[in-house]
């Protein structure tokens, strides 16, 4: 499998990291085109992988073209590979906001999957939300599972709308956790905990709250129960953050962040 990257930045790079890893792909079989001098020279001799600078040669002979580039910089990149894709080439898109007809558009190519990976997939940990044009056949729609089952799970919704919902969830929420992970250290430090000790009671705990409700069939509601005793000090420190609202913002992140997403739609 023959890939091009269009955008050589921390997404494109776990995802090269991830498929070599996996064996699925060989060195040879990549090429990545980056503004930068840098980045070409750091994934060029961290992978062994080819780096230009020149969108066009990245995807020449490319089985799948993988878009991986920022909002603000996708008209520009469009325009540069506009009528220059064969039929037979699959599209992986990975830019926030941009929707299938955005990228179909721009490109005037139609096999386009559109995707929404997140930042833990750096570490193989990840997990993408995607969909696909009813151009891409089965074969491809596999292909495109499993180039995004190498950054940790995926999942096909066939319904575009559900990655922007996944984007204000799943792509936003890594910050919304170091936000909170973060909080909890200074609060620890505020208390009188040495900050490395802070960090490491507050690392492992979040870590394995997280893993327990993964491996435990009950829900979150229940498990927070069992760590709440009447009249005890899990119960004060509950009822703190809910007189200061914090589900409802949650909600209003959430709602904030999909309607970006949205807009950005709207506006690429």
């Amino acid at each position: 499998m023959r890939i091009g990257y269009i955008g050589g930045g921390v997404m494109a790079e776990a995802m090269i990291r991830g498929l070599l890893d996996k064996d699925m792909i060989k060195p040879k079989d990549v090429v990545v085109s980056d503004i930068s001098r840098e980045r070409r020279d750091i994934l060029g001799t961290s992978y062994g992988i080819s780096v230009v600078a020149d969108n066009r040669s990245a995807v020449q002979k490319a089985e799948v073209v993988v878009m991986a580039v920022k909002p603000n910089v996708l008209v520009r990149v469009m325009g540069d590979l506009k009528g220059g894709l064969r039929s037979e080439q699959m599209v992986l898109s990975i830019v926030a906001g941009a929707s299938i007809s955005t990228i179909s558009k721009g490109l005037d190519h139609k096999a386009v999957v559109r995707a929404m990976p997140n930042t833990p997939a750096q570490i193989g940990e990840g997990i993408s939300v995607w969909t696909a044009a009813g151009e891409v056949d089965e074969a491809k729609r596999k292909q495109a599972g499993s180039i995004l089952a190498a950054l940790g799970t995926e999942i096909y919704m066939s319904e575009e709308k559900y990655v922007d919902m996944a984007t204000a969830v799943s792509g936003s929420g890594p910050a919304y956790i170091f936000l909170v992970i973060e909080s909890l250290i200074d609060a620890a430090v505020h208390i009188g905990l040495p900050r490395d000790v802070a960090t490491d009671l507050v690392l492992q705990t979040s870590s394995g709250a997280s893993h327990l409700a993964q491996k435990s069939d009950k829900h979150p509601a229940e498990l927070r129960n069992m760590v709440t005793s009447p009249g005890g000090t899990t119960a004060e420190g509950l009822l703190r953050l809910e007189e200061g609202g914090l589900r409802a913002l949650f909600t209003q992140a959430v709602s904030a962040s999909y309607e970006k997403a949205k807009a950005l739609g709207r506006d690429s």
